[in-house]
This record gives C-alpha cells, structure tokens and sequence, in this order.
C-alpha cells in the first residue's frame, strides 16, 4: 500500500472516529441533561415539598400533644375543640399548600418521570390532595363534621418514592459527570491535598 493510501485510509478512520466519538459525547450531553431537569423539575421539588410537609407535621403532632400519639387515633383520647381548631389552622395553612405543591409537580411535569408509567402512589397522592380540598371547602362552609380527608395521606411510600427516584438520579448524574462516587468533581483533588 502506497504512502497516500495509508494516509487516505488514516484520515478516513480518524473522521469516523471523531464522528463517533462526538455522537457518544452528545448523546451523554442529551442523557445529562435529562437527568438535571429530571432533578431541577420534579424529584427535587418533589422531595422538598414531601420533606417539609413531613417535618412540620412531626412538629405540630408534638406541639399538640407532646407523647405524639395521634388525636385521631381510634383507640386514643379524643380530640379537644381546641385541638381541632389547630389541627384545621396547621392543615390549611402549612400540610395543605405543601401537598397541592407535590400535586403540581406531579400533574405539570409527568414527562419527567423516571417510570414508563404513573406510579400508583403518585394517583393516591393526587387524590389525597384532591379530597383534602374538599374537606377544607366544608370547613369554609361551616361543615366541621369531617376532620380528615376521605381518601389518606399515603405516608407507606409517597416520602420512600421520591427519595430514593432523587438518589437514583443522583447516581446517574454523577456517572454521567464522570463520578461514580458520588462526591463531587473535587473529590480526588481534596484526597491528594
């Protein structure tokens, strides 16, 4: 083979190599940036508006009554007026606003699901803040007959899902960005200083 073969066939297999090389960078640029808008638009205002709702809520169950125990619970002490005056306060204006959040998330940004279909705890989140309207529209109207919502807050699952669909996705943004670890993109950098 001639000088100038050799030199066609290397300047062939270096723009192949290229193109294919800039086809992988790509299509991983396209895969990082799912991931991010994955985090930025749903799991992590998904996580933060469950997180909180959570955290107020184990507030206002001790500051209500300090064992903890349910004012709802079948087998307990019923709930005082004055009790269920607070709990209607802390419900509309804190555990109320941040579930419709966690709604809208879920109902805006559904594209963005890491799942090929709606998980059925994100349904019964959905619901559950659909039928926590209605309780609080009869409250409005007088009707205090109801203190809490026909269809359940789904406390087995709903916080589980969205926080380990965001550590997932955590994982796969650090793959992408070329660490596995996790830790950042300074972590070698801080092991050798």
């Amino acid at each position: 083979m001639s000088a100038a073969a050799l030199a066609i066939v290397l300047a062939f297999v270096g723009i192949v190599g290229t193109y294919l090389t800039n086809m992988y960078l790509a299509r991983r640029q396209e895969r990082l940036a799912r991931v991010n808008e994955q985090l930025s638009e749903f799991y992590g205002p998904l996580l933060a508006a469950l997180s909180a709702n959570g955290q107020v809520f184990d507030a206002w169950r001790l500051h209500v009554r300090p064992d903890g125990r349910s004012m709802f619970d079948p087998g307990g002490t019923p709930p005082t007026d004055a009790e269920l005056a607070e709990w209607r306060l802390w419900f509309t204006t804190a555990f109320l606003p941040n579930i419709q959040r966690a709604r809208e998330v879920v109902v805006r940004r559904a594209d963005l699901l890491i799942e090929p279909s709606m998980p059925p705890v994100l349904l019964h989140l959905c619901a559950h803040v659909t039928s926590s309207e209605i309780l609080v529209a009869r409250w409005a109207a007088g009707d205090l007959t109801d203190q809490i919502a026909l269809i359940r807050y789904p406390t087995d699952g709903v916080l589980e899902y969205a926080s380990s669909s965001f550590a997932t996705l955590k994982r796969r943004q650090a793959d992408l960005l070329g660490d596995p670890t996790g830790r950042g993109l300074f972590s070698r950098a801080r092991r050798r200083g």
